[in-house]
């Protein structure tokens, strides 16, 4: 099995900085895609960003040019940088990866969530 732990949530104010973690760990024989997903309190899970293999990234056009996410293959963890935050970016966010177990069969894992909260 794959399992993934998030860290670095919390409270912070507008125009504030966050940093996620999500570190994945387990059956792991390959990573393709991790990524972020948010929800906010009665609205569906959205995609907010994205990165693969290769080191490509996609960004939900939201949080273009304040969000960055990065990885450390090494450590097999994902990483998003939030600046500049809006209240309008209080969500849930999950962590999703994608890849091949050592059983040679492909996952697709979420974490548990950790709460952003962005107030004054």
């Amino acid at each position: 099995q794959v399992q993934l732990v998030e860290t670095g949530g919390g409270l912070v104010q507008p125009g504030g900085s966050l940093r996620l973690s999500c570190a994945a760990s387990g059956s792991i024989l390959s990573i393709n895609t991790m990524g972020w997903y948010r929800q906010a309190p009665g609205k569906q899970r959205e995609p907010v960003a994205a990165i693969i293999m290769g080191g490509s990234t996609n960004y939900a056009d939201s949080v273009k040019g304040r969000f960055t996410i990065s990885r450390d293959n090494a450590k097999n963890t994902v990483y998003l940088q939030m600046n500049s935050l809006k209240p309008e970016d209080t969500a849930v966010y999950y962590c999703n990866v994608q890849g091949v177990n050592t059983g040679f069969r492909r996952y697709d894992v979420w974490g548990q969530g950790t709460q952003v909260t962005v107030s004054s």
